[in-house]
C-alpha cells in the first residue's frame, strides 16, 4: 500500500476519524490491528517474520529484565550478555538468510571457483521483506536499552509489537529508539485542529514531491541507467544530477509523509531528513540524512567499537567499520559495500587533512564565514555525494564503472540538438522536473531558518486555502499516475 495511492489515502482517514473515536485505552490495539493490515496487505506471509522478530526482542527483555534481579553480580551480567547474544544471533539470522545468504553464497562460489572447487550450497529463493532491515535494527535497539537499563522491558507485547510495526514507519523509518516511542501509545492524543492541519500539510508536501518531481526524475535516470551503454557524456551526467535529486526528493518525501502521518495521529517521531544538500561536509551531510540510522549506528556500533576514545588511527577504522556496515545494510551487494566506503574514506580523508586545510586558510587568509566559502564547501561535498550514488543506483559494479567512464565523454551539443529530450521527458516534463528540483532546494532553504508551516498559519485564510487548493491542482494536473505510468515504489523501502 504505497503512501501516495488512494488506497492509502482511504485507510489513513479510517484509522484516523476511528483512533479519536474509540476510548483511549483501545486506541493501541486500534493501531496494532491497523499496523498489522498494513503490511500484510504488501505480502501477509511476510507478517510472520515481523511477529517473530517481535517475540523474540520482547522476551529477550524480560528475561534481561528478570537477570537484573540475580544476586550474583557476575551470573547477573553473564545471563543479560547471553539473551543479549540470542536476541541478536536470531534476529540477525533471520535477516542475514533473507537479505544476504544469496549475495555470500553467489561470492563464495566465486572465490571457490578461482581453486577450481564447486560450491554445491542451494540458493534461498524468497522476495526480501518490505521494512526488513528497518523493524530489525527497531527491535535489536530495545534490546540494547534494556540491558544498559535505558529502559524498564514492556510488559505489555501487544504495546510492545506496536512499536516494532507502528504503519508510518514500518517500511522505512525513521527507526526509532524505544526510549523515545514507547511512552507515546500510554499517552492520550485529543484532537487538536491546528496540529491535525499541521501533520496533512506536511504529508500533502510529501506527495507533491514524490508524484511530481521523483517520480518524474526517475523516468529519465532509468533510461539511463538502465542502459548504460546506449548513452555518454552530458546525458550520462544529466542522469547521475537527476538521480542526486531523485533520492533527496523520494527518501524527504516519505520522511514528511511518515512524520505528517504520525502527527496527525498525536506522535511524534525523530526528523529523519533535514535538508542534507545544503550540508558543508561529508560528516555534516550524515547528520542530516537519514538521521535515525546514522544515530542508530553511532549509539550501538561506533561508541561499542571504541568510538574516537582510543587515537586516530582506532576512530578513523571505526568511522570505515561503520560505514561499510551501513553499505552492506543498504543492499546485499559489492556496490553497496564501495558506497558506504566511500563515505567512510571521504571522511577519513577529511580527518587527515584538517590541519592542511586550517593551515592553507590561515597562511591564504581566507575568509570561512563568507558566502562564497560556505558555497564552495556546500558544492564540493554535492558533488562528492553525487559521485558516490552512482554506486548506489547502478545495477552491478559493471554498470557504475561503465557509467564513470562514460561520464567523461565530450558531448555537450545534446543539451541543444533536443537529444536530451529523448530519455523519456519531453521538453516540457524536463522543464517541469528542473522547476521542481528549484522549488525543493528552495523550500529547503527556506525551511532552515523558519517553520514554513507555522508562517503559513498565520496567513489570510483566503490565503492559506488558495495554497492547500493551489498545492492539490498542481499534484492532480502534473503528477506522475494513470495509464502509462507505474507507481514508483519508495527508495528506502526496498532495503
Amino acid at each position: 500500500m504505497q503512501f501516495t495511492s488512494i488506497k492509502f489515502l482511504m485507510f489513513f482517514m479510517i484509522v484516523s476519524v476511528l483512533y479519536y473515536v474509540i476510548p483511549h485505552k483501545l486506541r493501541w490495539v486500534w493501531l496494532l490491528i491497523c499496523s498489522y493490515f498494513f503490511y500484510m496487505v504488501l505480502n501477509p506471509k511476510y507478517a510472520i517474520l515481523i511477529a517473530t522478530s517481535t517475540i523474540i526482542t520482547y522476551l529477550s527483555g524480560l528475561l534481561i529484565e528478570k537477570a537484573n534481579k540475580i544476586s550474583n553480580e557476575r551470573k547477573s551480567i553473564q545471563f543479560k550478555k547471553l539473551w543479549v547474544f540470542a536476541s541478536f544471533s536470531s534476529n540477525l539470522g533471520i535477516l542475514f538468510l533473507f537479505k544476504y545468504y544469496n549475495f555470500f553464497n553467489e561470492s563464495l562460489s566465486h572465490l571457490l571457483h578461482a581453486f577450481s572447487i564447486s560450491n554445491h550450497a542451494p540458493s534461498f529463493d524468497y522476495l526480501l521483506p518490505l521494512g526488513i532491515s528497518f523493524y530489525t535494527l527497531q527491535a535489536l535497539s530495545y534490546t540494547v536499552d534494556v540491558y544498559r537499563n535505558d529502559v524498564l522491558a514492556e510488559k505489555n507485547i501487544g504495546k510492545y509489537a506496536l512499536f516494532v510495526s507502528f504503519f508510518p514507519q514500518v517500511v522505512a523509518g525513521p527507526i526509532e529508539k524505544s526510549k523515545n516511542m514507547l511512552h507515546q501509545f500510554d499517552e492520550k492524543h485529543n484532537f487538536n485542529y491546528d496540529r491535525v492541519k499541521n501533520g496533512l500539510l506536511l504529508m500533502l508536501w510529501g506527495v507533491f514531491i514524490k508524484i511530481v518531481v521523483s517520480d518524474r526524475l526517475a523516468v529519465l535516470v532509468n533510461t539511463v541507467y538502465n542502459n548504460p551503454n546506449h548513452y555518454k557524456g552530458f546525458t550520462t551526467f544529466t542522469a547521475t544530477l537527476f538521480f542526486s535529486f531523485q533520492i533527496y526528493c523520494d527518501f524527504m518525501s516519505y520522511s514528511d509523509i511518515a512524520r505528517g502521518a504520525v502527527e496527525v495521529l498525536g506522535f511524534k517521531v525523530t526528523n529523519n531528513f533535514h535538508q542534507p544538500y545544503l550540508s558543508r561536509s561529508i560528516k555534516e551531510f550524515w547528520s542530516r540524512w537519514h538521521i535515525s540510522l546514522t544515530s542508530w549506528f553511532k549509539d550501538y556500533l561506533y561508541f561499542p567499537l571504541g568510538g574516537n576514545r582510543r587515537g586516530n588511527f582506532r576512530a578513523n577504522y571505526n568511522i570505515m567499520i561503520v560505514f561499510i556496515v551501513s553499505g552492506l545494510w543498504h543492499g546485499a551487494t559489492f556496490n553497496f559495500i564501495i558506497w558506504g566506503g566511500l563515505h567512510g574514506l571521504y571522511q577519513i580523508v577529511a580527518n587527515f587533512t584538517k590541519p592542511l586545510r586550517k593551515k592553507i586558510v590561515k597562511t591564504f587568509k581566507i575568509k570561512t564565514d563568507v558566502f562564497s566559502f560556505k558555497f564552495f564547501q556546500v558544492f564540493i561535498t554535492f558533488m562528492l555525494v553525487n559521485f558516490a550514488w552512482i554506486f548506489f543506483k547502478a545495477s552491478s559494479l559493471s554498470t557504475a564503472i561503465t557509467i564513470i567512464k562514460n561520464i567523461f565523454y565530450f558531448n555537450p551539443w545534446v543539451l541543444i540538438n533536443g537529444s536530451i529530450f529523448e530519455l523519456g521527458l519531453d521538453s516540457k516534463d524536463f522543464f517541469i522536473a528542473l522547476v521542481g528540483i528549484i522549488l525543493v532546494l528552495t523550500v529547503d532553504i527556506l525551511r532552515r531558518t523558519k517553520d514554513l508551516r507555522t508562517s503559513l498559519a498565520k496567513q489570510n485564510i483566503m490565503f492559506r486555502w488558495a495554497i492547500y487548493v493551489g498545492a492539490a491542482v498542481v499534484i492532480l494536473i502534473f503528477g506522475l499516475y494513470g495509464p502509462g505510468y507505474s507507481m514508483q515504489q519508495f527508495i528506502y523501502s526496498q532495503f
